[in-house]
């Protein structure tokens, strides 16, 4: 058989394997859990973590380019089910991937530069503490990616929006021990919880007034009520500006940058960030029933894209230069789906996607090509003095957005803390713990930060009456359970806090959600 007949042969059995593009490096992120688990160290368990990452990559690039050769044959959409998942109420949530003319090309270009930015990852990343955990969270992102893309319903495609979300926390704390990549990876990690909430509030939305979570099945046929359509978009709509850092959420994106650059070129640069623009397009039938929600999206993007400009002009390093610059762009491509041009922001995102890969994987060496400082801000911009000090700080939406979700988040942490140490901790016996900061005793009340600390301070007192009134005022019977129970759930708890077992609990939460 030649070469081709042999190809032609293969060519109908790759369509049957889509479901396997998302997997491989999901698996490949489950082995390099296994390795983690088992502590390889040195150089020489290296090339065998980045050859298992690059493969899987590598073996899902072979498949798509397959399918790209049946798409030019016109054999698309591809489409596979494999049974009802889960069920929400009356509605199936099925197991279903398709490959059409959007998820089929941006799904190649996903695996194209994750496999690209691998292969420099191995040389670039070589003896790196935190090697073998940079391509986990990079394979686990990858497959998140894969199943945002792929996914044929609004469940599957959330689990992949999650899986990108949680492994994008994890690189962005790649040196956890600095204070200020955890605080970044926590300012970021709150603000895009914004957006699974939407996410999660459209999925709620669509079973309850569509009755399918299928993206083919939320737009309907154009006949859906104007409330109905305009609840359910809202959700989604949320979830796009927030992933792709548009205004008011643009902050986290320059505080994602903490993270290696491999990482901030894969997730920042060229494609997590358009994962808004891709779910877009895909309700695309359905935001063009509610035309004030169009008409917000170009007015948020044209405003984003301002915003991005502005700043960026002011940057005195290449990646903070580049990070801006991709939210102009961005913004312009929430801009033209305001407009109802999908199709231009698709193809928009893929070329910006590709040149912007390139450029964040070139900026470490831009230093020893440019040899001459970084160009001052435009005369006109700097003439201003008000329009450029709000650009240098970046028009100060990043200290209003650590106000209000990263000061109460920390805030409510603080009282949990405490509630523990004041209240829990002598319930079980334990003693309690002497602290020596300044204008602090020991018998300090506990004093709650805001509304959630006070309703928090308040659970305490009467659990410490009911403490007094049943469980010491007895025959000591219900202390004594409570304390053994007290006991075993200390002890579970100081096996979860090792790395290894807390990394087989991630495993195995994950096993359960796919």
């Amino acid at each position: 058989m030649s070469a081709p007949e042999a190809l032609l042969a293969v060519m109908p059995a790759a369509s049957h394997a889509l479901w396997l593009v998302p997997l491989l490096p999901l698996l490949a992120a489950a082995l390099i859990a296994i390795r983690l688990l088992l502590r390889p160290g040195g150089d020489a368990a290296e090339p065998l973590t980045a050859g298992i990452a690059t493969a899987s990559l590598l073996a899902a690039l072979l498949l798509l380019f397959t399918l790209d050769l049946l798409a030019i044959g016109s054999a698309l959409p591809v489409r596979q089910e494999f049974g009802d998942w889960l069920r929400i109420g009356a509605v199936p949530v099925r197991l279903s991937f398709v490959a059409d003319a959007y998820s089929l090309p941006m799904a190649t270009l996903v695996t194209l530069i994750g496999w690209i930015a691998l292969r420099f990852s191995a040389t670039y990343l070589h003896r790196e503490i935190g090697f073998h955990r940079f391509f986990f969270g990079m394979t686990l992102f990858l497959g998140g990616m894969l199943l945002i893309v792929l996914s044929r319903n609004a469940v599957l495609a959330f689990v992949g929006w999650e899986l990108a979300g949680v492994s994008s926390w994890l690189l962005i704390a790649y040196a956890w021990e600095r204070p200020l990549a955890t605080g970044n990876a926590l300012f970021v990690f709150l603000t895009n919880r914004v957006g699974d909430a939407g996410f999660m509030l459209g999925i709620g939305l669509a079973v309850w007034s569509v009755g399918t979570v299928e993206w083919s099945g939320l737009g309907g046929d154009g006949g859906l009520a104007r409330v109905t359509a305009r609840l359910l978009s809202i959700g989604f709509v949320l979830a796009a500006l927030v992933k792709s850092a548009q205004l008011p959420f643009t902050p986290w994106i320059g505080r994602a940058l903490e993270g290696p650059t491999p990482s901030s070129a894969i997730f920042y640069g060229s494609l997590m960030v358009h994962a808004g623009i891709y779910l877009l397009c895909r309700l695309q039938g359905l935001l063009a029933q509610v035309p004030d929600l169009m008409l917000l999206l170009a007015v948020v993007g044209l405003l984003t894209a301002a915003y991005g400009s502005l700043c960026a002009l002011v940057q005195s390093d290449v990646k903070s230069a580049l990070i801006f610059s991709t939210v102009t762009q961005v913004g312009l491509m929430f801009f033209c789906c305001g407009l109802g041009l999908f199709w231009l922001a698709a193809c928009h995102a893929g070329l910006h996607a590709a040149w912007r890969a390139y450029q964040f994987l070139l900026a470490p060496a831009y230093m020893h090509l440019v040899r001459r400082p970084a160009a001052p801000a435009p005369r006109w911009l700097s003439a201003r003095r008000w329009w450029y000090t709000a650009a240098l700080q970046r028009f100060w939406i990043e200290a209003l957005g650590n106000t209000l979700l990263a000061r109460p988040t920390l805030a409510l942490g603080r009282d949990v803390r405490a509630l523990d140490e004041r209240f829990i901790d002598p319930l079980v016996g334990e003693p309690l713990v002497e602290r020596s900061a300044e204008g602090d005793t020991a018998d300090e009340l506990i004093r709650g930060h805001g509304l959630a600390g006070r309703a928090l301070f308040r659970f305490a007192d009467r659990m410490q009456r009911l403490e007094s009134s049943l469980l010491l005022s007895g025959d000591g019977s219900m202390k004594t359970t409570v304390e053994r129970a007290a006991h075993y759930a200390d002890a579970v708890e100081s096996l979860l806090e090792q790395p290894r077992y807390l990394m087989l609990m991630v495993m195995a939460t994950l096993v359960v959600i796919l």
